[in-house]
């Protein structure tokens, strides 16, 4: 099995570009920045590792759109290990996180939440519970 799940934070907008073949495909590419859980630098400082992600087709459209530098996101995808040959003629191993399935991590977006439901919606939340109009008590709900 090859599966991988990160959360870390973009170091740099994605990168999205168009494939030249016919049917051309989106692709983004991003690097995330993921602490690493009990690694210390020696300046006390957590140790983190840049962690190079490809992202395809409307994920990769998704990611340029939505995401942004600094933003915190999960990620899940497969590992996917490669190699180019550089200008000197060396090859040169390169490791990449191919995505299946990206989302947003953190829940406040400029100091604000980030709404879950339009305001058009009928229902309103209170105490944790919903408030549904037109039923007034529990005999209108049908599973009691």
């Amino acid at each position: 099995m090859n599966k991988i799940i990160l959360m870390g934070r973009l170091t740099a907008e994605p990168d999205l570009k168009y494939s030249s073949k016919d049917s051309s495909m989106a692709i983004a590419r991003y690097t995330l920045a993921v602490d690493r859980r009990f690694a210390k630098k020696e300046d006390g400082n957590k140790a983190t590792d840049f962690i190079r992600c490809v992202a395809f087709g409307k994920a990769a459209e998704f990611s340029s759109k939505y995401f942004h530098k600094g933003q915190r996101v999960l990620v899940e995808g497969r590992l996917q290990i490669g190699e180019f040959t550089n200008k000197d003629g060396q090859k040169v191993p390169t490791a990449d996180v191919v995505i299946e399935n990206q989302e947003f991590a953190d829940s406040i977006k400029n100091g604000q939440a980030i709404p879950t439901a339009s305001k058009e919606s009928s229902a309103s939340v209170t105490d944790g519970f919903m408030n549904i109009d037109g039923i007034t008590d529990d005999q209108d709900i049908p599973f009691n």
